[in-house]
């Protein structure tokens, strides 16, 4: 091939142009909320951002962000479920899953329900000390008519070693992915399973969603003893029907991204407010928090921590510490987020403040996940 056609072939696939990956985090680097959270029973997102364990009734987990890797592949980091009391016996619709949300905006590349529907393949890295048949699907939520799934069984063989999994997903020519911002398509990769979803048939291409279909050949209870760990980075889902090497970013790219469903601020010695704002009672305050990027939707509560003292404002060359912790107002804006303040006593005729976290234990953080 010549040097121009070489040129041309770059430039015209997409995949050479990067944002291949339609998974945000897959190498699990960026953690807003935390790096560790113990004594979890019911899963949402608690450390690495866009990574959403679900857990019905199966023991008790500690999710985490590691540093434990697949040598020489670029990863340094991992997400981990770490089996802290046990469910050696699951009931029938008991379940361990570990999932990744979709919104349909991010979606309608693949073109399905058309003629052109596009073939995609999902790839990861795994290692846990348990071996045996496990599952991982992808689901496509649709409003108002069937959800569908299709399902890869594969096998873990060798206890405490990484392995790359590689999942070629057919194109569905018949079903759509909704058009819109909302929770459209989930990756599960399922963990534990109780005979509710284990009696019927894998879906091995899209079919309808029955429950008895969604775990078939789930041979694993990674619940039945605290010694069970499980680690997954490296996921990344693309078009085409062969994998292709992880598509490693920028911290700030990975960091944007995750930002548009969570955003935290934390205590900074360096840079301590949160912004400016105005008194409108002696006793309230409202801040503008501005956002760095435009969310998924207008988050509509806060996330924060510490008590009313680790939060006050800064004005007529005096600090006073709120009186009770701040709550968002009522908005539909992406891109900022009014915040409310209440003191004891706050001199109105001073106007403007500025606001700040006082102490390491305070935060404020918004969601817009799925």
């Amino acid at each position: 091939m010549s040097k121009a056609a070489e040129l041309a072939a770059l430039i015209g696939g997409q995949k050479s142009l990067g944002h291949k990956n339609i998974v945000k985090n897959g190498a699990m680097v960026v953690a807003q909320r935390a790096t560790s959270a113990a004594s979890d029973t019911t899963g949402t997102p608690r450390t690495v951002d866009r990574m959403y364990p679900e857990i019905g009734s199966a023991g008790t987990w500690t999710q985490s962000q590691s540093t434990d890797v697949p040598s020489g592949q670029g990863f340094v980091n991992s997400f981990k479920l770490d089996c802290t009391t046990a469910d050696a016996s699951l009931a029938a619709g008991d379940y361990v899953l570990f999932g990744y949300r979709l919104e349909g905006l991010e979606l309608q590349r693949l073109n399905y329900g058309t003629s052109g529907a596009k073939n995609i393949v999902l790839s990861f890295w795994v290692k846990t000390n348990k071996t045996g048949n496990y599952v991982v699907q992808m689901q496509n939520i649709i409003t108002g008519g069937t959800n569908k799934a299709c399902s890869l069984l594969y096998t873990i063989s060798s206890a405490n070693t990484w392995q790359k999994v590689e999942f070629p997903i057919p194109a569905d020519t018949a079903a759509a992915f909704d058009n819109d911002n909302a929770l459209t398509g989930i990756l599960y990769w399922w963990l534990a399973a109780g005979t509710n979803w284990t009696s019927g048939t894998l879906n091995t291409t899209w079919g309808n969603i029955t429950n008895a279909n969604l775990s078939v050949g789930q041979n694993v209870n990674l619940a039945d003893s605290t010694d069970n760990e499980w680690y997954i980075t490296g996921i990344q889902l693309e078009e085409g029907d062969v994998a292709t090497p992880f598509e490693h970013e920028d911290f700030g790219t990975t960091l944007a991204k995750c930002q548009r469903y969570y955003f935290r601020q934390n205590y900074d010695t360096n840079i301590p407010y949160l912004g400016a704002g105005a008194v409108y009672r002696n006793t309230l305050a409202m801040l503008v928090m501005h956002l760095p990027v435009a969310m998924r939707a207008a988050p509509t509560a806060i996330d924060q921590s510490g008590t009313a003292a680790h939060y006050g404002s800064w004005g007529n060359e005096a600090t006073t510490a709120c009186s009770a912790v701040p709550v968002i107002r009522a908005g539909d804006s992406k891109t900022s987020v009014n915040v409310d303040l209440t003191f004891n006593t706050l001199n109105s005729a001073t106007g403007t403040y500025v606001y700040r976290i006082t102490n390491t234990s305070g935060y404020l953080g918004v969601s817009a996940e799925l």
